[in-house]
């Protein structure tokens, strides 16, 4: 059974492949009929938002799955695998773009529709406001596949802006600015280049359990001390695993107790821990001795 953060995620992704199959169907066609390379781009980025979706569907569903004997801490993982393939959708829809952007301001072409600027318009709006809404599913669910969708929604409004201006351009300039619309198009595959980045650095780091996790440690230590026979707290080490965290955390009791009452604490710490922080799956605990100050 999924988690309430699993199934926030997964909800969010279905509301993201809907959303895009319709705004692909629209862009193609207004793209279409209304002259505008540009638009045409928006759509294909759209498009690759959709498989992009999917995959990240597929990586929220597997990632959710429990601990097995191959897999002593989960499948969490798979969900930085998974946001890795994502950058690759948003690098081939980028390069895509680029070449036939320029290949179209190579060769003459007619103006595009000013209609198309009645279409695009609402659809910057609804991409923005659905960037928010799953950006905020995001971290609500701790999942950076969700977050790297929601940079989906994010990339497609500039993108949309940038059709825009670049429609605007031609039908004001008119003839000889045609192809203003192209380099808009060309702006667009640039910005979802750079935004590939901005979504694969911190996938990378969590495949390489780069420590980002400061608030996280602040609260371990907290709830740790409000547990009995917890005088502080050492080391503490944190790694994410899709939108869970494994923890291992080096916990301070009195010397003098017995190894089963030292036994005891580390459960009560563990079980007090999981209660205060729902997100953490794995936690170890490592007793160590404090010597009393009398």
């Amino acid at each position: 059974m999924n988690t309430p953060h699993e199934q926030i995620a997964i909800k969010a992704t279905y509301f993201s492949i809907v959303g895009n199959i319709c705004l692909a169907a629209i862009k193609g066609l207004a793209g279409l009929f209304g002259n505008s390379y540009a638009l045409i781009a928006d759509a294909i980025e759209s498009t690759a938002d959709v498989f992009a979706s999917f995959l990240v569907l597929f990586g929220l569903k597997y990632a959710s799955r429990p601990a097995d004997d191959n897999h002593p801490y989960g499948h969490g993982r798979a969900e930085p695998l998974i946001t890795f393939l994502v950058v690759g959708f948003l690098i081939v829809s980028a390069l895509a773009i680029a070449y036939q952007s320029i290949l179209n301001i190579q060769t003459p072409h007619e103006l595009p529709k000013g209609w198309t600027l009645m279409i695009l318009a609402p659809i910057i709006v609804w991409k923005e406001v659905s960037y928010r809404l799953v950006l905020k599913k995001a971290k609500q669910s701790n999942s950076s596949s969700l977050k790297a969708d929601a940079w989906h929604h994010r990339s497609d409004a500039i993108t949309s802006i940038g059709a825009f201006i670049g429609i605007s351009v031609a039908l004001i300039g008119g003839p000889g600015f045609e192809t203003a619309d192209d380099w808009a198009a060309l702006f667009a595959a640039g910005f979802i280049l750079y935004n590939s980045y901005l979504i694969f650095r911190p996938a990378l780091g969590e495949i390489m359990d780069e420590h980002l996790y400061d608030d996280l440690l602040e609260d371990i230590r907290r709830v740790s001390l409000t547990v009995e026979g917890v005088s502080d707290t050492e080391k503490c080490f944190i790694r994410k695993a899709g939108m869970s965290y494994h923890v291992d955390l080096h916990a301070h009791v009195n010397a003098e107790i017995t190894v089963r009452e030292g036994h005891e604490i580390a459960h009560r710490l563990k079980d007090q821990l999981q209660k205060e922080i729902p997100q953490l799956r794995q936690i170890l605990i490592h007793i160590e001795p404090k010597e009393s100050d009398s």
